[in-house]
């Protein structure tokens, strides 16, 4: 084996590169994915409306929903998912080239717009890639070679994604939320993290915890002050990091989402009743657990 595959830069440069890939696929999935849920639950709301419709109102039904979404009740469609069609550009239809798509480098190129029509291209995009790739290359600093660094890389990827995910459409996919909690499980089995125990208790506080100010909210105020999402979540990090670090997380999630949400009423003139996703927060608070965890713990115990 070569010298420089043992070598902690070249960890740190590998991962950071596959970091800004990664990105880039992460883009697509923030901006498909909600499409995707959104498209399958309303087909599978018009097939058991139609189940009990008569003839007439069943068709216009149909002829609704392939109004609405391309799909007939029959199913057929054009094909969408993360891999279909290809990217293209939202204002005039532009597929975008290799070239076009390279991480950072080909969103200066262009100097932020569209090759062909000019439009302007969101700053997100980068942001996105130079995040995975900033938080990428740390994890293989702090890890260093390992199962650890492998288990931090999904981590911190899955997080980016429901981050944005969460901040676009107050959703926190089942399809990544729960795929995390396993995963964090599967790694603990060999005590990567923390215990197998921890991990088990972890996931079971961390959905229990916020369940519960879920429930206590409801019944004082009659409105629902979070997500089922922003529960599994939680559970994804305890299964993750051990129940240890929930205090935390939840401490340094509630904390940011107040300022922030006191900010945007008082600069922003956000209104009270406009509801702020709080799987951000959770996201950010778990990522800065899984490289801190231990000395922020021990913070919060001197305090």
């Amino acid at each position: 084996m070569p010298a420089y595959l043992n070598d902690p830069i070249f960890l740190i440069i590998a991962c950071s590169l596959l970091g800004l890939t990664v990105g880039s696929f992460l883009n697509v999935v923030i901006h498909r994915l909600p499409r995707m849920l959104e498209q399958s639950w309303k087909h599978e709301a018009v097939q058991l409306i139609t189940e009990y419709l008569p003839a007439s109102p069943k068709d216009s039904v149909a002829a609704w929903w392939q109004n609405e979404s391309g799909i007939s009740s029959t199913g057929n469609a054009e094909r969408y998912n993360l891999a279909t069609p290809r990217s293209s550009c939202p204002h005039c239809g532009h597929f975008i080239t290799a070239l076009e798509n390279i991480p950072v480098l080909s969103y200066m190129a262009l100097r932020g717009r569209c090759s062909h029509c000019k439009a302007s291209i969101s700053i997100r995009y980068p942001l996105v890639e130079l995040l995975t790739g900033l938080l990428s290359g740390y994890a293989a600093w702090h890890f260093g070679y390992g199962v650890a660094c492998l288990g931090a890389l999904a981590f911190v990827w899955c997080t980016v994604a429901l981050c944005f995910i969460d901040l676009d459409t107050m959703l926190l996919p089942d399809d990544i939320t729960l795929p995390l909690l396993w995963l964090g499980l599967l790694f603990n089995l060999g005590g990567v993290f923390t215990s197998l125990p921890n991990a088990v208790i972890g996931a079971v506080a961390g959905y229990v915890t916020l369940w519960s100010v879920y429930w206590l909210f409801k019944l004082v105020t009659g409105k629902e002050g979070m997500g089922y999402g922003d529960f599994k979540l939680l559970a994804a990090i305890g299964a993750w990091l051990g129940w240890q670090v929930l205090p935390i997380v939840i401490l340094l999630s509630s904390l940011v989402g107040a300022v922030v949400g006191i900010s945007l009423m008082i600069f922003a003139k956000h209104g009270k009743e406009t509801p702020i996703p709080f799987g951000p927060y959770l996201a950010a608070a778990g990522v800065l657990a899984l490289f801190f965890g231990k000395q922020l713990c021990a913070l919060l115990a001197f305090i």
